[in-house]
């Protein structure tokens, strides 16, 4: 039954996708000024090499039958093709992507570690000073722009005590075999223990940008739902039960308190799947986030086109997923 909803669910996604598709097609051509005369820049060009760019980018057919040419490249799984680089818009997002999943990844894991222990411990302490240590250093962590963030990360830890690199994935004088795409396995697939502590080392920098912050919102909205969760009757219950402390919060208040917790992540991971273009770029990681500013810069709009898909794909299945996640933590609820 749930694997017949989750069908259901993505067969309802499927009209979202089409639509977001169909916008970022639009817009991109309704934008002011000539695609093309934009990515040529001013650059000495004839009248017939512009045609013949135009041609190649379609844009010489009406709406309709660019949009006909666009939905076709798609049911073959293609996004068109890069402008500046000459390459398939998909071999481009796939050869950027396993960049940011392992960056989201391990953010993921540093807001987790931060925000969960934190949550609880300031809902169980309510009132007292570690609680208002909690809440100023989570209003802290929201109001701080992540690009700042990282800069003073990079100003401390690579300029002043030349701990961690400031940039990049692996060092330029290691090569390892990219089997996966995803540095950290690469490495220990190769049996090389050196390469994977500086893959590490890498990837310490914008995990900690990205994971600090993440974990200041989700760590106030841990706090405030186990504290509700704290004072429900089944709480008292369990109590009376003689149940212990830990297995009070654990088993009984934080499975209920993280349903609106998964929520806010969710939507958080599903902005890093995107691709966080800032902090990518500060750190020159070679992700998705990156290649779109890249592409921005160059005019190269195919390849946005083509991201722009991605995010709104990746949400759709961030989201689907969240609400697996709640029938688990509490079976009364339905996809």
């Amino acid at each position: 039954m749930r694997l017949l909803k989750i069908l259901q669910r993505l067969l309802a996604a499927l009209p979202v996708a089409l639509g977001v598709a169909v916008l970022a097609f639009l817009f991109l051509r309704f934008l002011p000024g000539d695609p093309v005369e934009i990515m040529l820049g001013d650059t000495q060009v004839s009248k017939q090499q512009i045609a013949e760019l135009r041609h190649q980018l379609n844009l010489d057919q009406p709406i309709g039958a660019q949009l006909i040419h666009f939905f076709g490249q798609l049911a073959h799984g293609q996004l068109g093709t890069s402008i500046v680089k000459d390459e398939s818009v998909t071999k481009l997002i796939g050869n950027a992507l396993p960049a940011t999943i392992e960056l989201t990844f391990a953010t993921v894991v540093v807001a987790l570690l931060i925000a969960l222990p934190v949550g609880i411990l300031s809902a169980i302490h309510q009132g007292s000073w570690l609680d208002r240590a909690v809440l100023s250093g989570a209003l802290l962590g929201i109001s701080m722009p992540s690009f700042w963030f990282g800069l003073l990360l990079i100003l401390f830890f690579a300029v002043e005590v030349h701990l961690l690199p400031t940039s990049g994935r692996i060092s330029s004088t290691l090569l390892v075999d990219r089997r996966t795409g995803f540095m950290l396995v690469d490495t220990l697939l190769a049996g090389d223990p050196r390469a994977f502590v500086d893959a590490v080392k890498h990837l310490v920098l914008p995990a900690l940008t990205l994971g600090v912050v993440f974990a200041a919102v989700l760590a106030r909205v841990v706090r405030s739902s186990m504290i509700e969760a704290l004072h429900r009757q089944y709480v008292t219950t369990a109590r009376a039960k003689g149940v212990r402390e830990a297995g009070v919060i654990v088993k009984h208040a934080l499975r209920n308190a993280l349903i609106p917790a998964v929520t806010v992540a969710g939507l958080q991971i599903g902005e890093l799947l995107g691709g966080n273009m800032i902090v990518e770029t500060i750190f020159a990681w070679p992700g998705v986030g990156r290649l779109v500013v890249n592409s921005i810069f160059a005019r190269d709009y195919v390849v946005v086109q083509g991201a722009v898909m991605l995010y709104a794909i990746t949400y759709v299945a961030v989201n689907l997923l969240v609400d697996v996640i709640y029938t688990f933590l509490n079976p009364r609820i339905v996809l």
